[in-house]
């Protein structure tokens, strides 16, 4: 598959789809991790080909209102009733506290989940990129398994987690993080926002869709710089990006820049703050000219898009 973020003549005013998971999507299906590899790296982006167009009703129902019961037979255990289902014994075991010391009895009757996992805890005002960091999860997975809801309900199902004893069951306020090294802004002045990160409503296609990225409107030939200091990842031309920069930076993050005019750095250079990567391209109709702009945090899954906003301080909306 050819990597794709960005089609050459999308109008950034309208809402994107080349940029979006659906969340009436499966859960393990590429979307914040999709595309291909160039040079080495993990997924990018998703096609617009590659999505699926299925409407937001097309969401599962929460994965706690599809629990099953059990009731135990004579002769079963814990192990047997686990196979049955074909999930772990802990799953069993962290949604029903009466077999946490690893035994059922005859008659006892038990909440089976469709897949493993655990039930947790969310104090309410918590938002779903909050708890997938929580659990070291993926906030657009743990948003379709509940349900599609926009608020986070105060008790959710988070898939992959195995429970044990003092497994944390409650999603706690993720802890202060280091000072981001990503202290620059992509372009010389701040810019207007005309497409935002995240789970935005797309009216043409009655919806919700995931942008991982932000366009920022700019002028043609404006140069597109560096946010932080890194190492050039990728320094190439696609059909659907255009000119695409990734660079590496400290502490696990990784920012991309589309739909450049030229490439000013190669692959493997060392770059600095505020270094020039590329003039942003023009529009081949009467769009306004921008550049694309995401930042990412790599993961067990791989490059994860994450909210500008929360590591380039330049970013957040004031």
């Amino acid at each position: 598959m050819v990597l794709h973020v960005l089609h050459t003549s999308w109008n950034p005013r309208r809402w994107i789809s080349g940029l979006a998971l659906s969340p009436g999507r499966r859960p393990w299906v590429p979307g914040l991790l999709a595309g291909l590899a160039i040079a080495g790296l993990a997924p990018l982006g998703m096609s617009p080909q590659a999505i699926a167009q299925t409407s937001a009703a097309a969401c599962p129902q929460p994965v706690l209102s599809r629990l099953t019961r059990h009731r135990v037979a004579p002769g079963e255990t814990l192990t047997t009733i686990a196979q049955r289902y074909s999930l772990l014994p802990a799953t069993i075991m962290g949604l029903n506290a009466s077999t946490q010391g690893g035994t059922v009895s005859p008659g006892q009757e038990l909440l089976i989940p469709p897949y493993n996992g655990i039930r947790a805890s969310v104090t309410p005002g918590q938002t779903w990129e909050q708890v997938a960091q929580a659990y070291n999860s993926r906030a657009d997975v743990l948003f379709e398994v509940n349900g599609c809801v926009g608020t986070v309900p105060t008790a959710i199902f988070v898939p992959g987690v195995n429970w044990f004893p003092g497994v944390r069951t409650t999603a706690a306020a993720a802890p202060a993080e280091r000072q981001s090294p990503l202290q620059g802004y992509p372009l010389p002045s701040r810019s207007q926002v005309i497409v935002n990160y995240g789970w935005q409503p797309d009216p043409a296609q009655g919806k919700l869709v995931f942008n991982t990225g932000v366009a920022l409107a700019s002028p043609v030939s404006t140069p597109v710089l560096a946010v932080g200091p890194g190492t050039v990842a990728f320094a190439g031309s696609d059909s659907v990006y255009g000119n695409l920069v990734v660079i590496n930076h400290p502490q696990g993050l990784q920012t991309r820049y589309a739909n450049l005019d030229a490439l000013e750095v190669r692959a493997g250079q060392t770059v600095r703050q505020g270094d020039r990567l590329g003039p942003v391209a023009p529009r081949a109709s009467d769009d306004e000219s921008f550049v694309f702009f995401e930042v990412r945090l790599n993961s067990a899954m791989g490059w994860v898009a994450q909210d500008p906003q929360n590591f380039v301080p330049a970013m957040v909306l004031r």
